[in-house]
């Protein structure tokens, strides 16, 4: 049996003008103007002309990695049929789903639980919470390259840093205050080859968030959901999650907990899953998948140019999935 996973990356993953090839397609400019009236973000704008340092504002940085991988999914599977996503045929060829951080905003949408207007509206409002609990203090993460989970995990919690991003393949993200990750880049872990400062304006996924939660609390309890038409893998434990409640439930307190893309990807192998297709700006989870998950097939959707490719993978890999997830591995 063959099992097909879609994937979404987080923040950092964009580019400047990495959006610009997309626009070339039939409906993207039109789906781009309605999501940019739904979230009051010109997305067209901060996905083809604005700089670097422009979308690295986490309020602008994480609408716009939705809205690129919400664009490369409808133009991988099309409109049509029943459904308020418009993907109604992705749940009969997509096994599993699931997204680093933001991009699980875009995994919801995927499997069915959240419409493309309610997620725009969530993530807009997740990108400017978050980027108001970063301004209370100086905060940030750092890439950790090379070591041992354990030794790493715990020389971070004698410099009172959190691992928010547990990866796999030999990478964790940690996260803190400034002087936390400057104490950390002058003694790194024992078999560490580099501590890497990424571009991102805050220590997201730690306790730093808390304000965010609270802000996304309030707002959710009024946003329309599914439960999920194929496997929802969250980044909390790896756990597949059954309820479109559930879902939004560990959405929301995932802004302030690590994410253990390591345990998503060990569900992945437990489900079979023998095919990847990451949605744009595609690149980072596949180059994760290709250390961790050997024998799978990967492909990663930068542009327009790489659908005919993703495409031929769901004819040889995708199959019908009876049930949305497997018994032993549903959400207690």
């Amino acid at each position: 049996m063959r099992v097909l996973v879609l994937v979404a990356p987080g923040q950092g993953a964009q580019k400047p003008g990495f959006l610009t090839p997309w626009l070339d397609l039939p409906g993207v400019s039109e789906r781009l103007t309605w999501w940019s009236a739904v979230s009051g973000l010109d997305l067209i704008h901060y996905g083809t002309k604005a700089d670097e340092e422009e979308i690295r504002d986490t309020a602008v940085a994480q609408p716009l990695l939705v809205a690129a991988g919400l664009v490369a999914a409808h133009a991988l599977f099309g409109e049509g049929g029943e459904g308020a996503t418009g993907l109604a045929e992705l749940p009969n060829r997509i096994g599993a789903v699931a997204g680093h951080s933001v991009g699980e905003i875009t995994a919801a949408v995927a499997s069915g639980v959240l419409t493309d207007e309610a997620a725009m509206v969530l993530v807009r409002r997740r990108g400017l919470a978050m980027a108001e609990a970063a301004s209370r203090s100086e905060t940030g993460m750092a890439a950790i390259l090379g070591g041992e989970r354990d030794d790493v995990v715990a020389h971070l919690d004698k410099h009172g840093l959190t691992p928010a991003n547990v990866n796999g393949a030999g990478q964790i993200v940690a996260a803190g205050t400034a002087e936390q990750l400057a104490a950390l880049a002058e003694d790194k872990p024992e078999g560490v080859r580099r501590v890497v400062p990424l571009k991102v304006a805050g220590a997201f996924h730690t306790d730093h968030m808390a304000p965010a939660v609270a802000a996304l609390e309030a707002l959710v309890a009024g946003v329309p959901v599914a439960d999920p038409r194929t496997r929802y893998v969250s980044n909390r434990d790896g756990g597949v999650v059954a309820t479109g409640a559930g879902v939004i439930e560990r959405l929301v307190a995932q802004v302030s907990n690590p994410v253990r893309w390591d345990l998503c990807m060990e569900t992945f192998q437990e489900l079979g899953v023998t095919g990847l297709i990451e949605v744009a700006p595609g690149g980072t989870l596949t180059g994760i998948a290709k250390r961790a998950l050997p024998g799978v097939t990967n492909v990663a959707l930068k542009t327009p140019d790489d659908l005919a490719t993703a495409r031929a993978l769901i004819e040889e890999h995708a199959v019908p999935v009876d049930t949305p997830a497997e018994e032993e591995l549903r959400e207690a």
